[in-house]
């Protein structure tokens, strides 16, 4: 049995795992899929202390070494039931057993939001994506368009600008939601914005060829030419199956500021629980938090 047993191997997991480690717990982190989570498929990062810029990959891969090298253990499996109360919590997985831990820290994240538009899913791989990091390369010299007005959406259009042959950005509003910087990087790069217009239908099979777009304010329908369209349409908190724990309205995951959730021994940090602002830096802080208070806990029981 773990000290702790942290889900998700994302910033907040990994910043968990080395104050977990370094606090004298031993820690077992369980991901499904390659360590880093969202923020290991952004291709610059630029507001996190102590860099100018860095890809997400390289950030998360030096958070997953220093994690090995403080004896975190790392489980790459598909978590397919957790029980959270009593005195054990286990996460049992497909092929891997069951984990068991003293404390949990829930750190899986948040998945891309569909857009909800018909024929999406029927044509995911085949035109759709919701990463351009993934899959911007595929569209070289091709035009594409992105959907959406944070930061997300302005970042994947200008990392799309170094493939695609022409990108659209398309938002449903008359300004952007991103940061300042990236709204004025974005108004002198080469994107071509389509202000207050909605994607109304996906034209194309078995690939995308072109996307039904309308203007919210005057009803104007139009058609735009693209092979490639990436939805930067916000994301949903991957707190699904984990029974017992309270969640807001939205799934959310509901916390003190001490990341303590509603059951004993059970903490939640970075983009699955409640808060106004989720970035890399806070969901490191949200790691810490709930390492530190995990260790408090588990401190507790020995005494």
């Amino acid at each position: 049995m773990y000290d702790v047993v942290i889900l998700g191997a994302g910033p907040a997991g990994l910043t968990a795992g080395i104050y977990a480690a370094r606090g004298g717990l031993s820690v077992a982190i369980v991901e499904n899929q390659a360590p880093g989570g969202q923020a290991a498929l952004t291709a610059e990062i630029e507001n996190y202390p102590g860099f100018e810029t860095i890809s997400g990959f390289d950030l998360t891969a030096r958070m997953v070494a220093q994690c090995e090298g403080l004896g975190v253990v790392f489980v790459y499996d598909n978590p397919v039931n957790v029980s959270l109360e009593g005195a054990v919590k286990t996460v049992e997985t497909a092929y891997s057993g069951t984990v068991e831990g003293r404390s949990l820290i829930i750190a899986t994240g948040a998945l891309p939001r569909p857009l909800g538009v018909p024929r999406e899913s029927e044509l995911l791989g085949g035109g759709v994506s919701y990463c351009a990091t993934c899959d911007g390369a595929f569209f070289r010299g091709k035009p594409v368009a992105v959907v959406g007005g944070g930061n997300t959406a302005v970042e994947d259009a200008l990392y799309l600008e170094r493939f695609a042959s022409e990108v659209y950005l398309i938002h449903r509003r008359d300004a952007l939601r991103a940061d300042a910087l990236l709204s004025e990087r974005i108004t002198k790069s080469t994107v071509k914005i389509l202000w207050d217009t909605v994607v109304t239908d996906l034209v194309g099979s078995p690939r995308l060829q072109s996307l039904n777009v309308k203007n919210v304010k005057t009803g104007e329908t139009s058609s735009v030419r693209v092979d490639g369209f990436f939805i930067a349409a916000g994301r949903k908190p991957a707190s699904e199956g984990l029974n017992g724990v309270a969640l807001d309205e939205s799934g959310y995951i509901l916390t003190d500021d001490e990341m303590r959730t509603n059951i004993d021994g059970v903490f939640a940090a970075g983009d699955v629980r409640r808060k106004s602002l989720r970035q890399v830096v806070t969901a490191a802080a949200d790691g810490a938090l709930a390492a530190e208070n995990a260790v408090k806990y588990v401190g507790a029981l020995r005494a």
